[in-house]
């Protein structure tokens, strides 16, 4: 089985299958490494399922100036494109490795044969999307976060676990940050002031420390 067998296990999708049918799912999906910062997924790709073996692989897509808006961190046993294997276009999604990360992939043709012949994954997609479905509904949730602090406090941890380094950079001007966060620049700004007068950042422009983790966890 080696190496490649990692993906088909690693994913909730198939790891309830019994092992030799895991095997031979196994056969249809190539595997591939890429290199930190290389394209995995692109809006109007082959339509494709990428399951991230070893590694992390963002997922952002572009804001209408042309900058990157963070949706998500793929880890492994966690996957990407699902949705365009049921025939949705992926008109927005980019996919990029964050270091070394091995991925798997399986092509939409090859899919579609296996629904045909394990009717089972189609539940177990069903449930899995339903569990996704809440995540990005939390996301909706991140904007009914009452306090804009909060919202400041996830928005800049989610940045650390992207490039994993307690200094961060804003990716947007302070205008479209407001913006995305659900606020004014002014409140913004205020609340920017509010951590670090409780010394949980450091802010020089769009330069921001983070000096405790725990307590931007606690917000």
């Amino acid at each position: 089985m080696g190496e490649e067998h990692l993906c088909v296990t690693l994913v909730p999708l198939f790891n309830h299958l019994a092992s030799d049918e895991q095997r031979k799912i196994n056969r249809l999906v190539t595997h591939h490494v890429f290199e930190k910062g290389e394209q995995i997924l692109t809006p109007n790709g082959e339509p494709q399922l990428v399951i991230v073996a070893r590694g992390n692989m963002k997922v952002y897509q572009l804001s209408a100036a042309g900058r990157e808006q963070l949706l998500r961190v793929v880890e492994p046993g966690g996957y990407e494109g699902e949705s365009q294997l049921f025939g949705a276009p992926n008109d927005t999604l980019f996919g990029e490795a964050l270091q070394k990360t091995e991925v798997c992939v399986l092509k939409h043709q090859d899919f579609q044969q296996l629904l045909l012949n394990y009717p089972q994954l189609s539940l177990k997609l069903l449930e899995i999307n339903a569990e996704k479905m809440t995540k990005v509904e939390q996301q909706t949730q991140f904007l009914m976060m009452e306090k804009v602090e909060e919202r400041l406090a996830t928005y800049l941890l989610d940045l650390y676990k992207v490039n994993d380094d307690l200094q961060v950079t804003i990716p947007m001007k302070m205008k479209e940050l407001a913006a995305f966060l659900g606020t004014t620049p002014e409140t913004l700004s205020r609340k920017f002031k509010l951590l670090e007068s409780r010394e949980l950042i450091q802010r020089k422009g769009s330069q921001v420390t983070l000096l405790d983790l725990d307590g931007l966890e606690d917000l």
